[in-house]
């Protein structure tokens, strides 16, 4: 799960608009001596190819699908972007593996999209009725795929969530046999364009200040697609995909006591976007030609800006842009 969390962004540097990192500070990628990440002995997604189903929940923009689509098929394409990619991120998360020793999987296919633009379950959700959106995905289009199945439901800027701003950004779980038929892993990840950008679509939207708190709002970044509550969606759904990856269940992956409040392999990372992140600093990036910010890229020239996960190997937060 993404918590709510409002990183101030301090510039310290210019960034050029060629290609080359913005660089802040250096060697906060975090610290190895307060993670305490282990295996709890559950399943991982390790099925040789991953069936993906989105579930689009309200009325969506076709443009703003296909950021979110072609990002989806970044993650496996079998001609990766030029490096960084998508795919080279999505390496470290393939890092974990089961008992068995099997690694998560290599291959996410997207299988079915569902379009629920009649918001059959109403404008307001809660965690507990979005598995009712899924049956009803199931029952009208998509199969029920409890073999290698994957969920994805995203939700319009107009739809409601509870704690959607307040505590979350997106979420996992999987599903009752009771309610949908069977159990399946999903996420939820909302569109924050119209209610709280400044929290769950950050850098891209920055929080306004108090009064009289002495904060100073910084240049906002541009995002790489020009869409703000897509672009912060596409980082918000990358770092769910990793969890739900390796923590299904809720009792694969993670830090900490508590199964219902894990400390996951994203939340590890949260904030941290290239070397040097951490401590209210993304870290080193890049900045294109129309000074669009980006750390990797995806297929049919895509660029986006997602997390860093922590690297199992390195014991350390890690993406392929980083700088060592």
């Amino acid at each position: 799960m993404i918590p709510l969390i409002i990183f101030f962004f301090f510039l310290s540097h210019s960034l050029t608009s060629n290609g080359q990192f913005f660089d802040e500070s250096k060697n906060y990628e975090g610290s190895s001596d307060l993670v305490d990440l282990q295996y709890h002995l559950g399943p991982v997604i390790t099925s040789p190819v991953t069936s993906l189903y989105i579930i689009w929940y309200g009325r969506w923009n076709p443009t703003h699908q296909s950021i979110i689509r072609d990002f989806i098929c970044s993650i496996s394409s079998p001609t990766p972007a030029q490096y960084p990619s998508v795919s080279n991120w999505w390496k470290t998360v393939r890092l974990y593996r089961d008992q068995t020793g099997s690694n998560i999987t290599d291959t996410l296919v997207l299988s079915g999209e569902f379009h629920d633009s009649t918001y059959s379950h109403g404008s307001h959700l809660t965690r507990f009725s979005v598995q009712s959106v899924i049956r009803t995905a199931v029952t009208s289009k998509l199969p029920l795929n409890a073999v290698n199945g994957l969920y994805l439901v995203l939700t319009s800027d107009d739809v409601e969530m509870q704690e959607f701003c307040r505590a979350i950004c997106g979420f996992h779980y999987f599903t009752c046999p009771s309610i949908v038929g069977a159990t399946v892993p999903y996420a939820w990840v909302g569109n924050s364009r119209k209610q709280c950008p400044e929290m769950c679509a950050y850098p891209f939207a920055q929080p306004k200040p108090f009064p009289g708190s002495g904060f100073v709002a910084r240049e906002k970044m541009k995002p790489p697609n020009g869409e703000v509550g897509i672009d912060g969606m596409i980082s918000v759904i990358a770092h769910e995909l990793a969890e739900v990856s390796s923590n299904p269940m809720l009792n694969g992956w993670y830090g900490g006591e508590d199964a219902t409040a894990p400390t996951e392999i994203a939340d590890l990372c949260l904030g941290v976007y290239g070397s040097g992140g951490g401590g209210g600093y993304m870290g080193s990036v890049y900045k294109d030609r129309w000074r669009n910010v980006y750390n990797v890229k995806g297929v049919k020239g895509r660029k986006y800006l997602i997390q860093w996960v922590w690297d199992l190997n390195r014991n350390r937060c890690f993406g392929p842009n980083a700088m060592n």
